[in-house]
């Protein structure tokens, strides 16, 4: 398979994984789970001072919701984008695909161990499929 639609579907993958990460991070505080309940509430209520501002172990959560949705929308632009350069610069493209598909396999390695496997799976089929583009753009180089 090209490149191009290798991370067009790569970027599409992790589109729907920026979906369900945002409706997850939007929602997390919503629960019938009474013990959840208490540990959600806990860390709404209690604020402590951290490197110049006060805040509540809930916002550091949501920031660090915030910060993921982000960098994934980032990951989902650039495979994007690079699923266009590639068919013009094979180069460059393989150039920038590197660091992005590391990335995408350091995060997926990363959800395996923190968060859940259907996480963890789209971010490794990201990953997979922006591999599987270097390695096609790299054998294109050498002819």
């Amino acid at each position: 398979m090209k490149p191009k639609v290798l991370l067009r579907i790569a970027a599409v993958v992790m589109f729907l994984h920026v979906v369900g990460h945002t409706i997850g991070a939007a929602t997390w505080k919503q629960t019938n789970e009474p013990a959840k309940q208490e540990v959600i509430k806990r860390m709404v209520e209690q604020k402590f001072p951290f490197m110049g501002t006060v805040r509540s172990m809930a916002e550091y959560y949501d920031g660090y919701g915030y910060s993921s949705t982000i960098a994934l929308l980032l990951a989902v632009t650039l495979l994007w984008i690079l699923s266009g350069l590639a068919e013009r610069n094979a180069v460059v493209a393989a150039k920038i695909l590197l660091p992005v598909s590391l990335f995408l396999l350091l995060l997926g390695i990363d959800e395996i161990i923190f968060f859940f496997p259907l996480a963890a799976g789209m971010s490794l089929l990201g990953a997979l499929l922006g591999g599987l583009s270097l390695l096609t753009l790299r054998k294109q180089e050498a002819r």
